[in-house]
Order: structure tokens, then C-alpha cells, then sequence
């Protein structure tokens, strides 16, 4: 007498293959319960006076009048008196330096960011612990400091 082809492997994926189905089945009937709104105003979401969305309509009452005149597009011309002069040389101390290597980093007296330094934006040799006076130049992975001299 042979033995039945189905195995307890089979019989589990045939009973989740089942009850896949039927959950896919439950979800759309409650997706179509659910979705019988389909009427413009069941579809539309309004904004409120804090930019979050909502489902009903905004309070005339807090409406604000705005100008159309004082709507600046773009960026405002600068004057005369806006310009500041900002100096190019700043102040730091060497915070690390391999001279083996070329390379180190410089904190800024000021707000304390680490700026990398390399051996050819140096004018003399700098150790680590020196007070330096340096420029800042945009690099491939951020800010570096060049033209550095000790004070």
C-alpha cells in the first residue's frame, strides 16, 4: 500500500497559501466598506493656521489679511550700511599635527570648531599646542585652514 503524497511541509504552506487569501479577501471587502465616501468633499484636506493638515475646513475667523505689496520674492538688494567686513584671518591652537604625515587639525579660539590642516597651506613649521593665525579655504570634505603661521 503506498503512502500519501502529502507531507506536513505541504499541508502548513497549503494552509498559509489558504489563509493569505482570505485575509487578502477580508482587507479589500473593508477597503470597499470603508471607501464608500468617494465624494469630493470626503476627499479633500485643508491646511490650518499652524500648516498641519485637517479634515474640516479653517475658521474664517482667524483668517489674516496679507498684502500682496509686502510679498518679497527673491533676495532684497543689500544697502549700503548692511554690509559687515568679516575677517578672513582667524585664530586658533594646533590641536593635533603629524609632521610625519603632513597633516593635522587646528581648533578655533573663537566657536571651537576642528579644522583640518595640511602641511602645504602651513608657511613654517607648527607642533601641536601652538597659537596659529590661519585662513579658512572650502575643502573636498569641509572647511581647511590654509596661509597658517605661528603668532
Amino acid at each position: 500500500m503506498a503512502k500519501s503524497q502529502q507531507t506536513y511541509g505541504k499541508k502548513e504552506r497549503e494552509k498559509k497559501r489558504l489563509k493569505k487569501q482570505e485575509d487578502k479577501r477580508k482587507k479589500r471587502v473593508e477597503r470597499r466598506d470603508v471607501e464608500s465616501d468617494s465624494s469630493l468633499e470626503g476627499m479633500l484636506v485643508y491646511v490650518d493656521e499652524n500648516g498641519h493638515l485637517v479634515d474640516t475646513p479653517p475658521d474664517p475667523s482667524l483668517k489674516i489679511e496679507i498684502d500682496p505689496e509686502d510679498i518679497v520674492l527673491g533676495i532684497p538688494k543689500k544697502e549700503e550700511g548692511d554690509e559687515e567686513e568679516i575677517d578672513p584671518v582667524h585664530e586658533g591652537t594646533v590641536d593635533f599635527f603629524d609632521s610625519s604625515k603632513g597633516f593635522g587639525f587646528i581648533i578655533d579660539a573663537v566657536n571651537k570648531e576642528r579644522y583640518f590642516v595640511h602641511v602645504s597651506g602651513t608657511t613654517e613649521d607648527i607642533v601641536e599646542g601652538n597659537r596659529v593665525q590661519y585662513e579658512l579655504e572650502k575643502g573636498q570634505r569641509g572647511w581647511n585652514a590654509v596661509k597658517v603661521k605661528k603668532v
